[in-house]
């Protein structure tokens, strides 16, 4: 899942990520189910995340979850309506939201997720993004640097709820 430029050493990680309030955040037990995705929507996350750069990217991931985990089918961009920290926080566009939520409605498929990027950063998860997680979803990060996708994570909330386990990124090559 990662393209072999610039990568994000422990040299250029920014401090607050190796910090105690941020390694509280992640159980390293992986989590049960897998993430499958397939290649259209994983493009899709990355080209968001280049086109916001430097700023953050926010999107929904659409799909089914099964027994076996989640099957995401599509990332659909929403607007990151945070103006005032876009280069480190995301607010999802609720209305947007809500419209794709309509239209998926009686389809078989549903919001099933949420992607963000992580500008110059890793892609672990933050104590905001802890507590603005939702129970059930698969969460997925793209880190940039300097424009350019270095990786991709995915996460689920633990069963307390308490921090993020990650989860197993399966391509589909769909």
């Amino acid at each position: 899942m990662q393209e072999p430029a610039h990568p994000i050493s422990e040299h250029n990680i920014p401090e607050r990520f190796c910090s105690q309030t941020y390694l509280d955040v992640i159980d390293a037990a992986p989590f049960g189910q897998p993430c499958q995705i397939n290649r259209a929507a994983m493009q899709a996350m990355h080209i968001s995340a280049k086109h916001h750069y430097p700023n953050e990217a926010c999107g929904l991931l659409l799909g089914k979850m099964t027994g076996q985990g989640w099957h995401i089918d599509e990332a659909r961009e929403v607007s990151n309506l945070n103006t005032e920290r876009s280069a480190d926080r995301f607010i999802l566009d609720p209305e947007a939201y809500q419209a794709v939520d309509r239209e998926l409605r009686g389809t078989g498929r549903e919001i099933i997720g949420i992607f963000h990027s992580h500008p110059d950063c890793p892609a672990k998860p933050s104590p905001t993004d802890l507590s603005n997680a939702w129970e059930g979803f698969a969460y997925i990060i793209v880190s940039t640097y300097e424009g350019h996708t270095v990786d991709t994570q995915c996460w689920a909330l633990n069963v307390e709820g308490n921090q993020f386990q990650p989860v197993t990124v399966q391509d589909l090559h769909l």
